[in-house]
């Protein structure tokens, strides 16, 4: 069975992922990105997250299907082009946004968090808890959060080529978004970037709804790892039949 590497988003770390990955049949790791959990403090880079997603698919076994959310979305996109061998295939969640109307916000954010990190921490904890109650809101925390790398990440994000990078991965890509969600804004960009994307929308739900579901976000993503598995790389660009669909999204009746 094919892996699965979990990438976290901003701020937070690998422990945001531990109710889906407790429900995900098969190996699966999520490593702690530079500057966040087990790693607060090292200088984050593109370049060094894309490195931590290899390293961890290599203690997998060389190969695996990754699946990132927000930050680790776009981190997911910078492994798979960076990484083409080892990427068997992509989910990107909530990161198909290069727009100057959702840059700017994120970068006054981050300085005002970089000001006082330690209030901007306890902030977080809280918004989080509110926005995903329950064993998803603790899990976005357990790790500990660290708003000092927000102007590092948020620099990293929006200096790099991300639809350069998905134009360079011949695997398969679902860009997969909350209908309710700004990062959508350029998603159509995306998909045209990606030699072989699908986009899934997940009905009522905004940029962190995903994980309020687990158990649903876990069964998406095992149907996306198992569809990578259906045809080698050099099938890019073929359409999926009708029996490919995932099944069962998020949010759908």
């Amino acid at each position: 069975m094919l892996p699965v590497v979990l990438v976290h988003g901003i701020r937070v770390s690998a422990t945001m992922w531990d109710p889906v990955a407790a429900r995900i049949g098969g190996p699966v790791a999520a490593p702690d990105l530079p500057g966040h959990g087990s790693r607060r403090g090292e200088p984050f880079t593109m370049e060094g997250a894309a490195s931590a997603v290899a390293d961890a698919i290599d203690a997998l076994g060389g190969r695996a299907f990754v699946a990132g959310l927000s930050l680790g979305g776009y981190v997911g996109i910078a492994a798979a082009g960076r990484f083409p061998g080892r990427v068997a295939g992509l989910a990107a969640l909530g990161c198909t946004s290069n727009s100057r109307l959702t840059t700017v916000p994120y970068r006054f954010a981050a300085s005002l968090a970089a000001r006082n990190p330690a209030r901007a921490d306890r902030v977080s904890a809280r918004l989080l808890r509110g926005l995903l109650p329950g064993p998803a809101g603790a899990a976005m925390v357990a790790g500990g959060l660290s708003c000092e790398v927000l102007p590092q990440v948020v620099e990293a994000v929006t200096g790099y080529d991300h639809l350069a990078a998905l134009a360079a991965y011949p695997g398969r890509v679902w860009l997969v978004n909350g209908a309710r969600d700004p990062l959508r804004a350029n998603e159509r960009d995306f998909l045209r970037a990606c030699r072989n994307g699908r986009l899934i929308l997940l009905p009522r739900r905004g940029h962190l709804g995903a994980l309020a579901a687990p158990g649903p976000l876990a069964r998406l993503l095992e149907d996306l790892r198992d569809l990578s598995c259906d045809r080698p790389d050099g099938d890019a660009g073929a359409p999926v039949p009708a029996g490919d669909r995932p099944k069962g999204a998020i949010g759908e009746s």
